[in-house]
């Protein structure tokens, strides 16, 4: 016997070959469980009233059922329990019974109206949609990817208060740029000490500068040839510098919650990488669930998509790696090497990731000792550049002869 069973937003229905409803198991009224149960539903798992209904139905007839359903998963559920499943996707039975389902609905007294019950329909599917993205909100590796976006964010405004901090404060101090290359000790100098005037060694020295270099800044001071500015001018000058000590500040801040949450979320990849480029990873991804599931060569490419898409499209050579470029054997390597130390690192991260979102389990002292022989191999056995390919002669045609 042929029975068509389908799950709705009200319940689990079953039908004959006719469309005639044999049996059906209602969902219970309270939102929170119809919630759960349709997030089941699309998930593919069967539902308690679909579970109940196959039970009653295999007591009630005891003839072999041969029960169609639409999807992979309730087909598995029936082939566990010995029946033989039909799986239609667009099982002309069922699509009838669901267009003619809010009339059903009416009939057995569960709503008074059509319009009552696509107003059901509407507030079980806003319920299901907070639902879901407050599961997305708890996902941890949503914090990693925000907070590894702030602290680049971070990055581009410091620099670029830095460019600024330095082209004005050269108005007074022009030498101070050459002295000092670090942007963070450059933005202490304007903050603590302001006029150049008030530069003095003990001053410099509790900011933590050698001592040549004190000698070399204070001497730079006493015979600048900068414009003599007023307190007036450089206290705005300070102001930015505090701001960028300020965002220093922050950004150590953000790092250190950074490491321990991604050490929490992916320690597979932090071990590998590092809590900094690992987190670029997940956000170049969108997701630990998404980094998961990509093949080794996407991940050694990620960041460098542009660079990417214009080799395809002109015919040029492919880029070699992406941001793991950022990952120490690969960026301090030989030009000829780099590759194959992006590749193999990509296929490590690649395990680490599955590992990470799938299991759970630790593996990354295996995955890093199996990485540093693999680098090792790769620096003894191509330790010289390789030949560069002769470029083919073009053949010369003999000038012709002036009459």
């Amino acid at each position: 016997m042929k029975i068509a069973i389908t799950e709705t937003a009200i319940g689990a229905f079953a039908l004959d070959i006719n469309g005639n409803v044999i049996s059906m198991m209602l969902a219970p009224r309270d939102i929170n469980k119809l919630v759960e149960r349709a997030l089941k539903v699309e998930e593919d798992l069967p539902t308690d009233e679909f579970i109940n209904l196959v039970n009653e139905l295999r007591s009630k007839f005891k003839e072999e059922l041969e029960i169609i359903v639409e999807t992979e998963g309730y087909a598995r559920y029936l082939s566990e329990l010995g029946l033989k499943p039909i799986i239609e996707y667009d099982n002309s039975v069922i699509l009838g019974f669901k267009r003619n389902l809010p009339k059903y609905v009416i009939e057995l007294g569960i709503v008074k109206s059509e319009g009552e019950f696509y107003e059901y329909v509407h507030t079980l599917s806003l319920a299901i949609t907070r639902n879901k993205l407050r599961r997305v909100a708890q996902k941890r590796d949503l914090l990693v990817i925000q907070a590894i976006r702030a602290i680049d964010d971070i990055d581009k405004v410091f620099n670029l208060f830095a460019s600024r901090l330095r082209e004005w404060y050269s108005i007074h101090f022009p030498e101070l740029d050459d002295l000092v290359g670090e942007h963070i000790d450059y933005a202490k100098i304007v903050a603590y000490v302001g006029s150049r005037e008030n530069l003095n060694e003990v001053q410099l020295r509790k900011l933590g500068f050698s001592e040549g270099r004190i000698r070399r800044i204070v001497d730079a001071s006493r015979r600048s040839m900068g414009a003599e500015l007023s307190d007036h001018d450089i206290r705005p000058i300070q102001t930015l510098a505090n701001i960028m000590l300020e965002l220093n500040k922050l950004r150590d801040e953000l790092t250190s919650y950074l490491t321990s949450v991604i050490r929490e979320v992916a320690p597979n990849i932090t071990e590998l990488v590092g809590p900094l480029l690992g987190a670029r990873l997940l956000s170049l991804a969108g997701s630990l669930e998404t980094l998961a599931k990509l093949p080794a060569s996407t991940i050694q490419v990620l960041g460098a998509e542009k660079a990417l898409f214009r080799a395809l499209r002109t015919g040029g050579k492919p880029p070699k790696h992406g941001v793991i470029f950022q990952y120490p054997e690969i960026h301090k390597a030989p030009r000829w090497q780099r590759g194959k130390i992006a590749r193999a690192l990509a296929t490590k991260l690649a395990i680490a990731a599955k590992a990470d979102y799938f299991t759970g389990r630790f593996i990354a002292d295996k995955l890093k000792k199996s990485l540093e022989e693999r680098i090792d191999e790769i620096k003894t056995l191509y330790a010289k550049p390789p030949p560069k390919a002769a470029k083919p002669e073009r053949p010369r045609h003999p000038r012709p002869r002036k009459k």
